[in-house]
């Protein structure tokens, strides 16, 4: 009977992982937190890392979130701002090893059915090292891969 409660335990920290809104797989650095903070409580990260803004377009995303009722003082929403700007702006690159299907899927223009198998193998095989490693995800389009290499990091 010794399993189960650790089963339970084992359960119970799966979802404790699930349920950050999938702020964990987001870029390390300044201002993360912030955004884990703020803007889980009513929405999953995923909708942000399938956005490339402008700066201005950032403040206005973060303004309307804290007119909607998102806690942020002004230095948080300035900190929020440069991070979102520095990984989701509209240079930013893909992180191949933690973007969600949406991300793969309205940046780099894989279809749905490429960007869920992607994600599928990810979970199955660990991380891709570079391009090529995406190639072996089957059904996945080569002319793509190699058309969008430079906007992915891994």
């Amino acid at each position: 009977m010794l399993g189960f409660p650790l089963l339970l335990a084992a359960v119970a920290a799966a979802f404790a992982l699930a349920d950050d809104g999938g702020a964990s797989l987001l870029p390390d650095g300044p201002g993360k937190e912030i955004i884990a903070k703020a803007c889980t409580e009513c929405h999953s990260v995923d909708r942000m890392r399938g956005l490339r803004l402008s700066k201005d377009d950032w403040w206005d995303k973060i303004n309307d979130m804290v007119d909607r009722g998102a806690k942020a003082t002004d230095q948080e929403s300035e900190a929020m701002v440069d991070y979102l700007v520095r990984n989701f702006g509209k240079e930013s690159k893909v992180w191949v090893n933690t973007a969600p299907m949406v991300e793969f899927k309205s940046v780099l223009g894989f279809t749905v059915h490429e960007s869920e198998a992607v994600v599928a193998y990810r979970q199955a095989n660990g991380k891709f090292t570079g391009p090529a490693d995406l190639l072996k995800v089957p059904g996945i389009d080569p002319k793509k891969v190699d058309a969008k290499k430079d906007f992915m990091l891994f």
